[in-house]
């Protein structure tokens, strides 16, 4: 091995695939693109990346279909299986890869997820882990008894409290299931909780806790709360920047650096030679983004239908409609304002003589990792060193074969230069992930510090 590629420390990276369901990503019109609710295409993918050694397969959850000026968003997949029955089936034909679902504080009860969460983890034998998010929207609200929603600083005041009495619950669980010991009561202005412990540990202690907000509360929560934080900042100076940001709050809480791994989101298009990945990206591009993909991605912003407009010509000239966007075509409009946003957007891409489709590829590419097997092997030796990251969360723009340039490519030439496990270090997603053991005295302490 040449010893150029190794890195600096024994750092490693790893992978997590990202099986979103409700995305423009997925290339639905590529004749290998399969189905986004059979449970062979959920087993396929969870497979190949326990074949390719990854931590963890994860699943995004939606309580309410997309819309779109309040239709159904038919761009996208329309409903998806329940999160937690999808890993509890995938956990009796995998053997090692984490299993995480996307799991609301908002719109849920304490003691009945918890429940659901140490179930997984039961029977998975230490492989769960809960992605907490705090939806905040009105429209999914209006599924459920409460309605309505909560305001962002509730929103997180509230998970954090959820998050705290599933805690406590599942210390509960170690002097025995039902048991006076194991009677955990909380009761606080947004959550309230007084129930025995309803199962015995698993063999990691409780599920592993993903969190992925990136406004300051989210990071905040993370830092006090999260065992793993996902994120947008892929790119590398900004990956560095943001695990500073995060880590820099850990001590307030009693917190250590081991004790928060990171995993920014990320795309990658590979090929045997730049000049190879570099078509092959443009191909990919052009097949997420199809003209009324394109006219579709303007419409949250503008606030309006833009129908009229060529997606080969210009960006709209009028002003939007509304001051901010709302979340019914998800996260990435929420809040967003409104005027500002198509300012910068028109300017951008008159800057680049780029269309409204060339415009859009370029946004949804932004975060693409694009290169040959070997320059994105070293590229990756580079984050490694950097220690901004733990690993990468994988998007696939394929199902269910997306891992496979990955796992046949890719990961062969990490595990020469020294930065990619050859086995699973242990059995449960905590160890596999390289977080430090559970102890009751470092339960403790967080508990005191947040407290």
């Amino acid at each position: 091995m040449n010893a150029d590629h190794r890195p600096s420390s024994d750092r490693r990276i790893q992978f997590g695939v990202f099986f979103q369901g409700v995305n423009f990503h997925t290339i639905w019109s590529s004749p290998d693109s399969g189905s986004q609710h059979d449970f062979a295409s959920f087993r396929q993918v969870a497979q190949t990346a326990e074949r390719g050694l990854f931590s963890a397969f994860f699943l995004g959850e939606g309580l309410r279909l997309r819309e779109h000026f309040g239709r159904i968003h038919d761009l996208d997949v329309a409903g998806r299986p329940d999160a937690q029955t999808q890993l509890a089936a995938l956990a009796a034909v995998t053997e090692r890869i984490g299993l995480v679902a996307t799991q609301n504080t908002t719109y849920n009860e304490p003691y009945d997820l918890a429940r659901r969460l140490a179930s997984l983890d039961l029977l998975s034998d230490g492989r769960a882990g809960w992605n907490v998010v705090t939806t905040d929207n009105a429209w999914t609200g209006e599924n459920f008894r409460r309605g309505g929603w909560l305001d962002h600083a509730d929103r997180y005041r509230r998970a954090e409290q959820f998050v705290r009495a599933a805690e406590q619950l599942w210390a509960g669980r170690a002097t025995g299931a039902g048991s006076p010991a194991g009677d955990v009561t909380i009761d606080e202005s947004l959550v309230r909780l007084s129930a025995p412990a309803p199962l015995p540990a698993s063999r990691q202690g409780r599920p592993v806790i993903f969190q992925a907000g990136d406004s300051d509360a989210g990071r905040e929560f993370a830092a006090s709360s999260a065992d793993v934080i996902f994120s947008a900042h892929g790119g590398l100076d900004d990956a560095i920047a943001f695990a500073a940001d995060v880590r820099r709050r850990l001590p307030a809480y009693g917190r250590s650096r081991d004790e928060l791994a990171f995993f920014p989101g990320q795309h990658f298009v590979l090929a045997d030679t730049a000049d190879e990945a570099r078509d092959k990206a443009e191909w990919v591009g052009t097949a997420q983004v199809s003209p009324q993909t394109a006219i579709r991605f303007l419409e949250p912003v503008w606030g309006t239908d833009l129908s009229g407009y060529d997606p080969d010509g210009p960006l709209p000239d009028i002003d939007p409609v509304i001051d901010e966007a709302d979340g019914q075509r998800g996260a990435a409009f929420q809040g967003r304002r409104a005027f500002e946003t198509a300012r910068a957007w028109r300017e951008a891409a008159a800057a680049e003589g780029l269309s409204i489709r060339r415009f859009v590829i370029r946004q949804s590419a932004r975060r693409a990792i694009v290169g040959s097997y070997a320059d994105v092997a070293d590229l990756l030796v580079r984050y490694v060193d950097s220690g901004a990251v733990d690993g990468f969360n994988v998007s696939p723009y394929l199902v269910p074969g997306g891992l496979d340039d990955i796992v046949d490519g890719l990961i062969p030439l990490l595990q020469e230069r020294g930065i990619y496990p050859t086995e699973y270090p242990g059995t449960t997603l905590r160890e596999n992930l390289g977080l430090p053991p559970l102890s009751a005295a470092g339960d403790a302490a967080a508990d005191d510090a947040a407290a």
